[in-house]
């Protein structure tokens, strides 16, 4: 979902790095994985093909943190369905 956003601590030697990966347009999404020594965070699209990512060494690594969106879809406010044409029977029980 568009502002979900992963933040990722690393140990560059004598101090730390922050890196941000941001999902920038609706619908896409930041996954992280975790898998031999290392940790990839990738921003996907609905269908799950990478747009972009970014690999950290594990032992580097001081701290993930995933911040989901901050926007909630069942806030927003809903457009109203429009009645059926007068030729289309209505689907209402």
């Amino acid at each position: 979902m568009r502002g979900d956003r992963v933040e990722i601590l690393v140990d560059v030697g004598n101090a730390t790095r922050g890196f941000d990966i941001v999902a920038t347009k609706a619908g896409r999404r930041v996954e992280v994985t975790i898998a031999r020594g290392t940790v990839e965070v990738t921003e996907v699209t609905r269908s799950g093909q990478p747009v972009r990512s970014a690999r950290f060494m594990a032992a580097r690594v001081v701290a993930v943190v995933e911040h989901p969106s901050e926007s909630d879809d069942d806030d927003e406010p809903r457009t109203p369905r429009r009645p059926p044409s007068e030729n289309q029977p209505s689907l209402d029980l």
